[in-house]
C-alpha cells in the first residue's frame, strides 16, 4: 500500500499499487470509433467529433501509445460535462470495450503521460495519481529519464522549460505574500530562484481545505504545472491537486 497525501482533498488516500482500475466512470457521453489520433491528447471519431483526453498532459511517447491503444477501436466516452472547449473538442475519459480502466489510466501506468491535476473528483484524481506513482516507482516510460522531475534548486534547468508542463520537487524555503499573491520560494534569491505563485482566491481554497500556506514552509513538495518566468522560473497554482507533500526522507521522484 502506498501513502498518497494529495492536496486535492487534504487527507490521506490509500491506493493499491497493483491496481490501475480507475473509478473515473462518469456519465456516458456517447460512443464512437476512433478514426485518427489528431495529436498527443486528442482523437477524432468516425462521426467527426474531436475528443480531448481529460486529466493528462502528454509526453514524447503519448501519441504513439494512443495510436496503439485506440486506432480503429470502438470507444465509450465518460465525463461529468460534455461541453466542448473553445476549439470544439469534447473532453472525456475514454474506455474501450467492456474495460473499466480508462485509456488515461493505462497511459499513466506505463509512464506515457503525466497527471495534469485538472480533475476535481477526489476518487478519480487519486486513482490517476496512483497510476502515475507506480510508473514513477518502476521508472517506466518518461520516468526512466532522470531529468523527468526537475530539482527546484536548479532554477536554470526549469527556466529552460518556459511554456512547458513540468514536474518539480524541492523544499519550500519560505512563504511570502506580496499584494494579492503568495509565493512559495524554493531558492534564497527570490528574484532568480524557482517559486510557486498562488492567488488570493486559490489561497482561500487551501485555507478552506485546512491547509494554511504558511504550513508548507520547510516542507518538501512536488508541484506540477506550466512554467512561466521573466526573471526566475514560476509555476502558478490554480488547483490544489498541483501540489503533493513528500516525506522528509523520501527519495526524489519515487514516492506517490
Amino acid at each position: 500500500m502506498t501513502r498518497l497525501l494529495h492536496l486535492t482533498v487534504a487527507f490521506l488516500f490509500i491506493a493499491d499499487h497493483t491496481a490501475f482500475a480507475t473509478p473515473c466512470l462518469f456519465e456516458s457521453q456517447g460512443e464512437g470509433r476512433v478514426a485518427a489520433v489528431v495529436d498527443a491528447r486528442s482523437v477524432r471519431l468516425d462521426d467527426g467529433r474531436e475528443i480531448r483526453l481529460t486529466g493528462i498532459e502528454p509526453t514524447a511517447t503519448t501519441k504513439q501509445a494512443l495510436a496503439s491503444l485506440l486506432t480503429g477501436r470502438g470507444v465509450t466516452l465518460r465525463s461529468a460535462d460534455d461541453t466542448p472547449d473553445r476549439y470544439g473538442r469534447q473532453g472525456a475519459f475514454i474506455f474501450t470495450g467492456e474495460d473499466d480502466t480508462s485509456v488515461q489510466a493505462k497511459l499513466l501506468a506505463k509512464g506515457d503521460a503525466i497527471v495534469s491535476a485538472e480533475v476535481t473528483d477526489k476518487d478519480c484524481a487519486a486513482a490517476l495519481m496512483a497510476s502515475e506513482a507506480e510508473a514513477r516507482h518502476q521508472k517506466m516510460g518518461s520516468w526512466a529519464d532522470p531529468s523527468a522531475i526537475k530539482n527546484a534548486e536548479s532554477a536554470d534547468d526549469i527556466l529552460a522549460g518556459i511554456g512547458r508542463f513540468m514536474v518539480v520537487e524541492g523544499k519550500v524555503l519560505s512563504v511570502r505574500q506580496a499584494g494579492a499573491m503568495t509565493y512559495l520560494n524554493f531558492g534564497r534569491n527570490w528574484t532568480r530562484g524557482f517559486a510557486v505563485i498562488i492567488s488570493r482566491r486559490v489561497s482561500a481554497t487551501f485555507e478552506g481545505a485546512g491547509i494554511p500556506l504558511k504550513s508548507l514552509e520547510n516542507r518538501r513538495v512536488r508541484v506540477r504545472g506550466w512554467v512561466e518566468g521573466n526573471a526566475g522560473p514560476r509555476i502558478e497554482l490554480r488547483l490544489l491537486g498541483q501540489v503533493e507533500l513528500l516525506g522528509a526522507n523520501e527519495p526524489t521522484g519515487v514516492g506517490p
